[in-house]
């Protein structure tokens, strides 16, 4: 039980690529402990920018470990980059995951791991050859892709899949053991997940959002971040801010809105309007609170900042608890 094995991981874990927070740092912490640490680059064309992340990376693990690449934005060259330096999963999201990509992947020893949030696009991954899936839920932070909640999308998910040899993994909500063992029970061969990363030592995350995630339990399903950038629902926690500003004319966007704060982004100074899509980092300076916190909705069972090896440690040897001593069955 578990996805120990699959796609040559010990543990069915999976760190979702967070944008601008899953560095080196962290995906080889996820890495080293058995995990499948997903590095995300920039959300723009930087092939070498991004080979330098992959070979920083290289230098904190010797473990396998993938890279996610948003498809919504320029991407070409970047994934041209990531072939080259074969690091084992490519995840794709946020559009088509295209046949030739998947052969170009496969030819240079890349398995190709797309996230999808409906059943229409899990029958397109299954046709273009794809090696696992990642099967998104309502409950999941940052920008999601599905509209119905994971409990229901997941085992419909896996009936259509069969007995194909393609690994399922859940995201959306998942925190702890407890969602680990009933992702399993539903199907899945592994969980992938941001919030509970997002509030680890290693995350490159500004030190107040992090605290934010303990501070509150609350979150909602939005568009007021972003609409210009990437016009999609996301899910962010309730802060005050939040809650001042969440019934934002449509009509308003980051493009007309006063800088509120100032960050180094992938190497790059850049000023963030109100707004904005960005999330705050170590880097970043001014109203910290009112920019974007992303959040799942299982933010509330988190109670402390931990560090990525010991998540990773609690979730399998939790799981590994409540299978043998509830279900009496084999652990993960």
């Amino acid at each position: 039980m578990g996805w120990r094995g699959i796609l040559g991981f010990e543990y069915g874990i999976v760190l979702a690529p967070m944008g601008y927070v899953a560095g080196p740092e962290l995906v080889a912490a996820v890495a080293n402990a058995g995990g499948l640490g997903l590095l995300r680059g920039p959300d723009w064309e930087s092939p070498e920018y991004l080979k330098e992340l992959i070979r920083k990376t290289r230098k904190l693990t010797d473990k396998p470990f993938g890279v996610g690449v948003l498809l919504l934005f320029p991407h070409k060259e970047n994934i041209k980059a990531v072939l080259e330096e074969k690091v084992a999963v490519l995840q794709v999201f946020g559009g088509e995951c295209p046949k030739e990509l998947v052969i170009d992947a496969h030819n240079a020893g890349v398995k190709v791991v797309p996230q999808v949030g409906s059943i229409e696009e899990v029958k397109k991954a299954i046709d273009v050859g794809v090696d696992a899936i990642i099967v998104q839920g309502h409950e999941a932070g940052g920008h999601v892709a599905g509209q119905e909640g994971l409990i229901s999308l997941l085992p419909r998910v896996v009936d259509l899949v069969g007995d194909r040899d393609i690994p399922i993994v859940a995201a959306g909500g998942i925190v702890d053991a407890r969602g680990y063992v009933a992702a399993l029970a539903l199907g899945a061969k592994g969980i992938c997940m941001g919030t509970r990363f997002l509030a680890t030592h290693e995350s490159y995350a500004h030190p107040t959002y992090k605290r934010k995630l303990i501070e509150y339990d609350k979150t909602e399903y939005t568009d007021v971040f972003g609409r210009a950038a990437w016009p999609a629902p996301h899910r962010v926690l309730q802060t005050p801010f939040f809650c001042d500003w969440k019934s934002l004319p449509e009509h308003e966007n980051e493009t007309n809105q006063p800088i509120i704060a100032r960050s180094i982004i992938h190497g790059v100074e850049m000023e963030i309007p109100r707004f904005d899509i960005s999330i705050p980092n170590p880097t970043t300076t001014g109203e910290i609170e009112s920019m974007a916190l992303y959040a799942g909705s299982g933010v509330g069972l988190i109670k402390e900042i931990l560090p990525a090896e010991e998540v990773v440690k609690r979730l399998v040897e939790g799981a590994q608890r409540l299978i043998q001593q509830r279900f009496g069955g084999e652990s993960v």
